[in-house]
């Protein structure tokens, strides 16, 4: 038996999108915030996504601000960092991920913590302005909230916290947008990750759906 099936990827993208606008409830969105919306729905195949996710005033247009005004990303881990589409980032935007970089394993054994936590001290030198794409660690979350508790510390332009998990995930979401240093964005409870994550950026990095 041979399948039929629809072949042009345009149109399965019309269709998908289509499909999320009339089954999900997307009326508290604004448009800026609903085209993110929906493709973090699209990424995790989940229409029922849409109650759990949360920006704070402003957030999707200061991250839409920061992109086009050149802004780094900066990524707790590669599957957030290499799913980031290159050619939707609107000004050669810097894509940073440093979990793998030299010293990060020393440096968690001596800050007590995960690689995953230690490696966001080598954000410091691009964090101002950035935006932060956290889609997999609980504690790298808690430690940037932590570092930005410092008046010091360079603030991002916004905050995607997803990190995804049983331990940690809810609760550290639940502390960004309670600490809120800046416009930030969660899905709340355990839910989140790196397909969401990327998502999200991908959605604030384009008009384009």
């Amino acid at each position: 038996m041979v399948h039929t099936y629809e072949t042009n990827g345009a149109e399965i993208y019309r269709q998908s999108f289509a499909t999320i606008r009339r089954e999900a409830d997307l009326a508290r969105f604004t448009l800026t915030e609903e085209r993110v919306v929906v493709r973090m729905i699209h990424a995790a195949g989940m229409v029922e996504l849409a109650p759990h996710v949360q920006l704070s005033p402003g957030m999707a247009e200061a991250g839409q601000r920061a992109l086009q005004a050149g802004a780094p990303v900066l990524c707790d881990v590669r599957m957030v960092s290499e799913g980031i589409t290159r050619s939707r980032l609107p000004a050669h935007n810097p894509v940073i991920c440093t979990l793998h970089e030299d010293g990060v394993a020393e440096l968690a054994r001596t800050l007590n913590t995960t690689r995953s936590a230690a490696a966001l001290e080598l954000w410091r030198p691009h964090l101002a302005g950035a935006v932060v794409a956290i889609g997999n660690a609980p504690t790298a979350l808690f430690h940037l909230l932590n570092m930005l508790q410092d008046p010091s510390c360079p603030r991002p332009a916004a905050i995607i916290g997803c990190p995804v998990g049983f331990i940690g995930a809810a609760e550290s979401k639940e502390a960004l947008m309670q600490d809120l240093p800046v416009p930030a964005m969660i899905v709340r409870g355990r839910l989140g990750g790196s397909a969401m994550t990327v998502a999200a950026i991908n959605a604030l990095a384009s008009h384009v759906e």
